[in-house]
Protein backbone atom coordinates (compact mmCIF):
# COMPACT_ATOMS: atom_id res chain seq x y z
CA UNK A 1 0.00 0.00 0.00
CA UNK A 2 2.68 2.26 0.87
CA UNK A 3 3.98 2.19 -3.40
CA UNK A 4 0.59 3.71 -3.88
CA UNK A 5 1.01 6.47 -1.50
CA UNK A 6 4.17 7.33 -2.45
CA UNK A 7 2.64 7.55 -6.15
CA UNK A 8 0.89 10.61 -5.75
CA UNK A 9 4.02 12.71 -5.11
CA UNK A 10 4.65 15.77 -6.78
CA UNK A 11 7.66 15.33 -8.64
CA UNK A 12 6.99 12.64 -9.87
CA UNK A 13 4.24 13.73 -11.56
CA UNK A 14 6.03 16.88 -12.27
CA UNK A 15 8.14 15.45 -14.17
CA UNK A 16 5.13 13.49 -16.06
CA UNK A 17 4.82 16.59 -17.07
CA UNK A 18 7.84 17.70 -17.98
CA UNK A 19 7.87 15.08 -20.49
CA UNK A 20 4.66 15.69 -22.17
CA UNK A 21 6.61 19.68 -22.05
CA UNK A 22 9.16 18.34 -24.14
CA UNK A 23 7.25 16.48 -27.16
CA UNK A 24 5.59 19.25 -29.85
CA UNK A 25 2.19 17.37 -29.87
CA UNK A 26 1.49 17.53 -26.09
CA UNK A 27 2.76 20.55 -24.94
CA UNK A 28 -0.78 22.04 -24.37
CA UNK A 29 -1.52 19.02 -22.30
CA UNK A 30 1.81 19.38 -20.28
CA UNK A 31 1.30 22.79 -19.91
CA UNK A 32 -1.92 22.70 -18.60
CA UNK A 33 -0.84 20.11 -16.35
CA UNK A 34 1.91 21.10 -14.80
CA UNK A 35 0.50 24.34 -14.16
CA UNK A 36 -2.48 22.77 -12.44
CA UNK A 37 -0.23 20.62 -10.24
CA UNK A 38 1.43 23.52 -8.75
CA UNK A 39 -1.31 25.69 -8.44
CA UNK A 40 -3.35 22.78 -6.68
CA UNK A 41 -0.51 21.86 -4.69
CA UNK A 42 -0.12 25.52 -3.55
CA UNK A 43 -3.77 25.73 -2.88
CA UNK A 44 -3.75 22.81 -0.90
CA UNK A 45 -0.79 23.75 1.54
CA UNK A 46 -2.12 27.12 2.18
CA UNK A 47 -5.42 25.84 3.09
CA UNK A 48 -3.92 23.12 5.11
CA UNK A 49 -1.89 25.79 6.73
CA UNK A 50 -4.81 27.89 7.75
CA UNK A 51 -7.45 25.32 8.49
CA UNK A 52 -5.28 23.30 10.86
CA UNK A 53 -7.31 20.02 10.85
CA UNK A 54 -5.22 17.65 12.65
CA UNK A 55 -3.30 14.90 11.02
CA UNK A 56 -4.37 11.48 12.35
CA UNK A 57 -2.59 10.17 15.66
CA UNK A 58 -2.93 6.23 15.21
CA UNK A 59 -0.21 3.93 15.34
CA UNK A 60 -0.17 0.33 13.76
CA UNK A 61 0.02 -2.10 16.20
CA UNK A 62 2.96 -4.41 15.72
CA UNK A 63 4.37 -2.98 12.87
CA UNK A 64 6.65 0.16 11.58
CA UNK A 65 5.70 1.52 8.29
CA UNK A 66 8.26 4.15 7.53
CA UNK A 67 6.72 6.91 5.65
CA UNK A 68 8.57 9.62 4.39
CA UNK A 69 6.54 12.62 3.90
CA UNK A 70 8.55 15.73 2.58
CA UNK A 71 6.67 19.22 3.30
CA UNK A 72 5.57 21.04 1.05
CA UNK A 73 7.65 24.11 -0.54
CA UNK A 74 6.67 27.79 -1.20
CA UNK A 75 4.48 28.06 1.75
CA UNK A 76 5.66 30.60 4.79
CA UNK A 77 4.12 28.64 7.59
CA UNK A 78 4.31 25.09 8.78
CA UNK A 79 1.91 22.41 7.84
CA UNK A 80 0.60 20.43 10.60
CA UNK A 81 -2.90 20.00 9.23
CA UNK A 82 -4.04 17.17 6.75
CA UNK A 83 -7.48 18.54 5.15
CA UNK A 84 -7.12 18.68 1.96
CA UNK A 85 -5.00 16.05 1.14
CA UNK A 86 -2.47 17.05 -0.96
CA UNK A 87 -2.38 13.37 -3.02
CA UNK A 88 -6.02 13.49 -3.95
CA UNK A 89 -5.61 17.13 -5.23
CA UNK A 90 -2.51 16.37 -7.41
CA UNK A 91 -3.70 13.00 -9.00
CA UNK A 92 -7.06 14.24 -9.46
CA UNK A 93 -5.82 16.79 -11.33
CA UNK A 94 -3.85 13.86 -13.44
CA UNK A 95 -6.51 12.11 -14.16
CA UNK A 96 -9.20 14.95 -14.71
CA UNK A 97 -6.72 16.71 -17.50
CA UNK A 98 -5.14 13.52 -18.67
CA UNK A 99 -8.44 11.06 -19.20
CA UNK A 100 -9.30 14.49 -21.43
CA UNK A 101 -6.54 14.24 -23.08
CA UNK A 102 -7.62 10.77 -23.85
CA UNK A 103 -10.88 10.71 -24.46
CA UNK A 104 -11.46 11.13 -27.92
CA UNK A 105 -8.79 8.24 -29.07
CA UNK A 106 -10.17 6.10 -26.05
CA UNK A 107 -13.79 7.15 -24.96
CA UNK A 108 -14.36 4.22 -22.82
CA UNK A 109 -10.28 3.57 -21.60
CA UNK A 110 -9.84 6.88 -20.73
CA UNK A 111 -12.20 6.17 -17.28
CA UNK A 112 -10.03 3.80 -16.03
CA UNK A 113 -7.38 6.50 -14.97
CA UNK A 114 -9.38 7.42 -12.29
CA UNK A 115 -8.31 3.70 -10.48
CA UNK A 116 -5.17 5.84 -9.68
CA UNK A 117 -6.66 8.56 -7.44
CA UNK A 118 -8.71 6.03 -6.02
CA UNK A 119 -5.89 3.71 -5.23
CA UNK A 120 -3.81 6.77 -4.26
CA UNK A 121 -6.93 7.63 -1.92
CA UNK A 122 -7.48 4.46 -0.50
CA UNK A 123 -3.74 3.78 0.75
CA UNK A 124 -3.25 7.14 2.55
CA UNK A 125 -6.23 6.00 4.42
CA UNK A 126 -5.07 2.46 5.18
CA UNK A 127 -1.74 3.70 6.00
CA UNK A 128 -3.67 6.24 8.87
CA UNK A 129 -2.08 9.17 6.94
CA UNK A 130 -5.17 10.98 6.60
CA UNK A 131 -9.06 11.41 7.26
CA UNK A 132 -11.67 10.00 4.65
CA UNK A 133 -12.87 13.75 4.56
CA UNK A 134 -9.56 14.92 3.89
CA UNK A 135 -9.71 12.61 0.65
CA UNK A 136 -13.20 14.22 -0.28
CA UNK A 137 -11.83 17.79 -0.01
CA UNK A 138 -8.55 16.94 -1.90
CA UNK A 139 -11.04 15.28 -4.94
CA UNK A 140 -12.97 18.14 -4.85
CA UNK A 141 -10.46 20.75 -4.91
CA UNK A 142 -8.61 18.73 -7.29
CA UNK A 143 -11.60 18.53 -9.95
CA UNK A 144 -11.83 22.55 -9.46
CA UNK A 145 -8.48 23.68 -10.03
CA UNK A 146 -8.45 20.92 -12.69
CA UNK A 147 -11.65 22.50 -14.39
CA UNK A 148 -10.89 25.68 -13.92
CA UNK A 149 -7.09 25.72 -15.47
CA UNK A 150 -8.65 23.42 -18.51
CA UNK A 151 -11.27 26.32 -19.15
CA UNK A 152 -8.52 29.22 -18.93
CA UNK A 153 -5.74 28.00 -20.69
CA UNK A 154 -8.23 26.34 -23.43
CA UNK A 155 -7.32 22.57 -23.01
CA UNK A 156 -9.88 21.34 -25.83
CA UNK A 157 -7.68 23.17 -28.35
CA UNK A 158 -5.35 19.62 -28.47
CA UNK A 159 -7.81 18.11 -30.34
CA UNK A 160 -7.71 20.78 -33.15
CA UNK A 161 -4.74 20.71 -35.68
CA UNK A 162 -2.29 22.86 -36.26
CA UNK A 163 -1.93 24.10 -39.70
CA UNK A 164 1.35 25.29 -39.03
Amino acid sequence: MQIFTEMGWVLYLVIFSFILLIKKDTRRLGLVLLLSIIIGSMISAYLRCYIGYEVPTLKFVGSNIPIISAPDIGVPCTIDGSFPAGHTVRTTIFAFIVGFALSKRFPRGCHLLWIYPILVSISRVYLLQQFPMDLVGGALLGLIVANIASRILKLDLIFVKSKT
